[in-house]
């Protein structure tokens, strides 16, 4: 069959045809049609992080958000305990609220006035007599998400009643979420600093875990970091072939750019430039006393920063988590939320604070360039005389680590492949 003539399919099956070793077909990120089997197949049935617990850190404060193309509520409830919401009044289906954060006693619906505990139980139904002797308030609580999971504050859920637990889906990563949080003393984080938001025209799968592209999209920022400070190590700066760092498909669409043997091999001058500056050494020293010299050493030489993608939408980049919403085939919105450690001195948390916006805020470094060149992606998505989208670099180069993860070069497309195999496995199953 000449695959460049394939027509856009309208099953899973056919759909898996379009993913190949070394390319895919253009389709994948330009039809609808593909994006809602996407929701029904990936996005509905497997586990999405909903959030931070510590965005509601109180009965009654909640967050709305979306599973998919689901409307949502995380709501810390009276009692307490973290849960997922359907955004629906079990009456006539009107979404409870539209405001994205607060805090309240009760949700009442504001077609019709039923208001539910922040449990999400029924408390009142205005002349409920109507409904007969035989209505039961209890019955008509608010729906939660089929299934509900956290990983040290992570909180996921499911759509889909059956599949397999949370600590199997996240497997490997939950080692560099660790890292992502143990860079506090206390391991915890707060995700309440605020959210920078993003929408684009172009599909959700091309966001993040490249290492090709910074030398070409930043390169105005990456020059003038060079100006100011070699950058890298005698094997090459961090985003270029001669690097030492790596990409890593860790398995279920789980992916990172692994930039700590740069950082491994600058850690001694990082220790001295940092010495002396407002809060660090109280910062160290807090670090050592919580984790021991070896483990301490080991989680600032990545600062935090894993670099990985938990498929499908969740990022720990920086000092920030990013959650990744698909709105249709050519449109997506990310929300960045950076996290300021448990901990540490105050001095600390505003040097994340100030790099996270200089890179990711909406008047930044970083990520306008992002948001420009997925859009022109899309773009030249459009051409279809010649559909296929070629994921080749470093294929052949590729090497299984001693943790079984498939590891290649900074630049290579390792981290495409890894996200894309797992895209297809899973609308092979839903088949």
């Amino acid at each position: 069959m000449d695959m460049s003539d394939l027509p856009v399919p309208c099953t899973p099956r056919e759909i898996s045809q379009l993913v190949q070793r070394d390319r895919v077909h253009g389709s994948i990120y330009t039809s609808q049609a593909i994006f809602e089997m996407e929701m029904r197949h990936i996005f509905h049935r497997t586990w999405l992080c909903v959030g931070h617990a510590s965005e509601i850190p109180e009965p009654g404060a909640y967050r709305t958000t979306r599973l998919g193309t689901q409307s949502v509520i995380m709501a810390r409830g009276s009692d307490g305990e973290v849960r997922v919401l359907m955004n629906r009044c079990r009456h006539r289906g009107v979404a409870l609220t539209e405001t994205e954060t607060g805090c309240v006693r009760r949700f009442t619906c504001p077609y019709h006035g039923w208001v539910y505990d922040t449990t999400g139980e029924l408390k009142l139904v205005p002349d409920a007599d109507a409904y007969g002797r035989g209505f039961d308030l209890s019955a008509y609580g608010l729906t939660p998400a089929p299934r509900v999971a956290q990983y040290r504050g992570f909180v996921f859920a499911s759509l889909s009643p059956e599949g397999e637990s949370l600590d199997e889906h996240l497997g490997p990563a939950k080692a560099y979420m660790d890292l992502f949080l143990d860079v506090s003393p206390l391991g915890e984080i707060d995700a309440r600093a605020g959210v920078t938001k993003t929408s684009f025209r172009a599909n959700w799968k091309f966001v993040g875990m490249d290492g090709y592209h910074p030398n070409y999209v930043h390169k105005t920022v990456y020059d003038l970091r060079r100006r100011r400070k070699p950058v890298g190590s005698a094997k090459g700066e961090s985003f270029s072939d001669e690097s030492a760092n790596l990409t890593r498909d860790l398995g279920k669409g789980h992916v990172m750019l692994d930039v700590y043997p740069v950082r491994k091999a600058n850690y001694a001058s990082y220790l001295q430039s940092m010495s002396g500056r407002p809060g660090w050494d109280a910062y160290y020293a807090a670090m050592v006393q919580a984790w021991g010299q070896e483990r301490a050493d080991e989680i600032l030489v990545w600062a935090g920063d894993p670099h990985i993608g938990v498929f499908p939408n969740l990022q720990l980049i920086g000092s920030q988590i990013r959650l990744i919403r698909p709105v249709a085939a050519d449109v997506t919105e990310v929300l960045m939320f950076p996290t300021v450690l448990k901990g540490v001195p105050d001095a600390i948390n505003e040097s994340r604070l100030r790099a996270h916006e200089a890179f990711y805020g909406p008047a930044s470094q970083g990520s306008p360039d992002d948001a420009e060149i997925f859009e022109r992606n899309q773009i030249g998505l459009s051409a279809v005389v010649d559909p296929w989208v070629l994921l080749a670099r470093g294929l052949d180069r590729e090497k299984v680590d001693v943790d079984g993860s498939i590891v290649g070069t900074i630049t290579d497309e390792t981290t495409q492949r890894g996200q894309l195999k797992q895209w297809k496995l899973l609308m092979e199953q839903a088949a």
